[in-house]
């Protein structure tokens, strides 16, 4: 048997396996799963593992033995080991960093404060009726700071109010009356701390990126891309369908001004010329 102080013999295997897995694939992401209960964390693991993005759950020590181990050949791994705290998983995978972010983002979702969690954002409570009915509540709220009044029989909150701001303490007064107002401040899910793509370390507010608005901005500078071009008349395989347009729609007013006629001109021409006879005939009369 192992003596006391050594490690055995199977965690040495499993901490060499975690190292040898982060070398093995190009994305290294630290993923928090602290507050997420254990049934729904078995759940996003199989959902993620069927995407291809299983994540590793293991002592904070075995995976910084396992991070410090893999970093001496991959140095953009060390920014991890900072932010190796708390109830960690690990996820080693291959794609793109900014979707694989998204896709773990998309397992958060609000859930209400019990009090004596650090608020990660400032909670906003906006003004308008609520649907306490008039008594006691009227003083619970205001002794816990919300604007709370009556008015016309029917509790009102006056205006809008951050209640407690970014990394203040939530009190169990305020989470409680949060709650009766249906105001859920916090997240539970599965959070990447910081994710390793190759050589490049991205922390979490680079990641943090609206996909479906980039696409848009994306689209949007393509449009008017091609638009200038056309403009400037420069060829290229986009816009050589608007210079061909441009052209074509250019040629066919030449042609009418010259009075030339075509197929697709004789139309136009012998409305002209009705105009005209009607305008000649009319001068004529008068």
């Amino acid at each position: 048997m192992p003596g006391r102080g050594s490690v055995r013999p199977e965690r040495i295997a499993r901490t060499k396996a975690l190292g040898e897995s982060v070398l093995a694939r190009p994305v290294t992401a630290l993923v928090g799963v602290r507050g997420v209960p254990a049934a729904a964390l078995q759940s996003m693991r199989r959902e993620l593992r069927a995407r291809g993005h299983p994540i590793v759950v293991a002592p904070n020590s075995a995976l910084r033995h396992a991070l410090g181990a893999a970093a001496e050949q991959r140095p953009a791994l060390r920014p991890l080991l900072d932010r190796l705290d708390d109830q960690t998983a690990l996820l080693t995978a291959e794609g793109n960093p900014f979707a694989i972010f998204d896709e773990f983002a998309r397992t958060r979702s609000p859930t209400p404060a019990r009090g004596g969690e650090v608020a990660p954002r400032d909670i906003f409570v906006p003004a308008g009726t609520t649907s306490f009915k008039p008594g006691p509540i009227v003083g619970e709220l205001q002794h816990a700071g919300f604007p709370a009044a009556i008015e016309k029989g029917k509790v009102v909150l006056k205006k809008d109010t951050t209640i407690v701001h970014a990394g203040q303490t939530i009190s169990r007064e305020v989470a409680g009356l949060l709650t009766r107002l249906d105001i859920r401040p916090l997240e539970v899910g599965l959070a990447v701390r910081g994710l390793v793509d190759g050589g490049t370390f991205y922390p979490p507010e680079v990641l943090a990126v609206d996909l479906e608005a980039l696409r848009g901005e994306l689209a949007r500078g393509f449009r008017r891309a091609v638009a200038l071009a056309v403009e400037l008349g420069y060829p290229t395989p986009a816009s050589w369908p608007g210079l061909v347009t441009r052209a074509h729609r250019r040629a066919l007013g030449v042609a009418i001004a010259a009075g030339f006629p075509t197929k697709e001109t004789i139309e136009p021409l012998f409305v002209q010329a009705m105009k005209e006879a009607a305008a000649v005939g009319r001068a004529v009369s008068s």
